[in-house]
């Protein structure tokens, strides 16, 4: 058990960290921070430019440091972006700063819920199913590393609302809250 006052969210891309990190944060009166919605905050600039521009090692330059950033704030509800955890300093970041919520989904279930997302600069790969196969080889161990508390996907049609309403109920009996 991690006591902490701020929820991390770890997990793949189309795992529903944003959608269900805005009811969480509703719920357990935290702020909402969606670390894409910063870098482009602070960029001014969509992630695709970024990754267009400085390349993906340059988008996890910007990563790594808006995370350190937004990590060190209390009260958050942090939806971490889905490569995040390949950077051990940020991985050391999340266990030590928040409580980490890995939110789990299957291959289907992201190409399903991505079938019409053309924002996301490593998903123009034309065969989308190998490259999600291929992230969740390689982050798969990360996210399990840091993982305070695991959320497995539920089912093929769960809403947003009763996805939220699972991960209450798992919170609720796990998170050693402290305050901020």
């Amino acid at each position: 058990m991690n006591p902490s006052c701020n929820v991390f969210l770890i997990g793949p891309t189309g795992a529903g960290k944003t959608s269900i990190g805005r009811q969480l944060a509703a719920r357990y009166n935290l702020s909402f921070v969606d670390l894409d919605q910063e870098i482009e905050r602070h960029t001014g600039v969509p992630v695709s430019t970024v990754f267009d521009i400085e390349g993906e090692e340059g988008f996890r330059r910007r990563e790594a440091a808006m995370l350190d950033e937004c990590s060190r704030r209390q009260g958050v509800l942090l939806a971490s972006g889905a490569g995040a955890v390949l950077n051990v300093a940020n991985r050391r970041h999340l266990s030590e700063r928040g409580y980490v919520v890995w939110l789990q989904v299957t291959v289907p279930q992201q190409l399903q819920r991505l079938a019409h997302d053309t924002t996301r600069p490593l998903l123009a790969d034309t065969d989308r199913h190998r490259k999600l196969e291929s992230m969740a080889t390689m982050r798969t161990p990360f996210y399990a590393e840091i993982a305070d508390l695991i959320v497995p996907q539920s089912g093929e049609h769960e809403g947003v609302i009763a996805a939220s309403e699972r991960c209450i109920a798992l919170i609720d009996q796990h998170w050693n809250r402290q305050v901020a």
